[in-house]
């Protein structure tokens, strides 16, 4: 196994840092071509106009895990030293309706408002204040939040253990996923185009 670098400690944490800035900023810059830059490009996946955001998150979904895979098979890749976040599970749900409904209202994700702001999108810089002023209200209620914020716990939960299959198997499933989220995609922008032109 030659990999993941920073695990096998191959490199110490300022080079981190320097390959984290540098890949932060490709990241930001190739969101920012992309137009994901944009809270209106990013709402219109909301009224199934234009679902770049669904095909492009997808299409990185599934290009990282089938690149995972294949790394690990050819003893390339350790994939028992990738760090996950363990899963809590409730507490991740409602978060992830809060960064929802934030989505939906705002028009933008934490990855995307940065983007806007850093291009210096009014917008993008309110919706990072925001976010920012959530994270310091949350962190000042805490002391009330810690019961439930420690609920759910699965530690490194996975599709593979939850399902009992291999990981092949799963990356099967997935890939199918995104080929008839793809399928779906069209056919709705496809619909929703023919009534605005009406």
């Amino acid at each position: 196994m030659s990999t993941p670098f920073y695990q096998l400690d191959l490199f110490g944490d300022q080079t981190s840092y320097i390959y984290a800035f540098i890949i932060g900023i490709a990241f930001g810059f190739t969101l920012e071509r992309a137009g994901f830059g944009s809270s209106k490009k990013l709402a219109m996946q909301f009224y199934f106009r234009d679902m770049t955001v669904l095909k492009v998150m997808f299409t990185a979904i599934v290009t990282t895990m089938v690149g995972i895979l294949y790394l690990n098979l050819v003893d390339i890749l350790d994939f028992s030293l990738i760090y996950l976040n363990p899963t809590y599970l409730w507490p991740q749900i409602v978060g992830g309706l809060i960064m929802g409904v934030g989505f939906v209202v705002g028009g933008y994700c934490p990855g995307t408002s940065l983007v806007a702001s850093a291009t210096g999108k009014i917008d993008g810089i309110f919706y990072v204040i925001g976010a920012l002023f959530g994270i310091f209200i949350f962190g000042e209620l805490y002391p009330l939040l810690q019961g439930f914020h420690n609920t759910g716990f699965m530690g490194d939960s996975l599709l593979t253990d939850w399902l009992d299959l291999s990981p092949g198997i799963v990356g099967f499933f997935v890939i199918l996923m995104a080929l008839g989220m793809f399928f779906g995609a069209e056919i709705l922008e496809n619909k929703f185009r023919v009534k605005d032109g009406a």
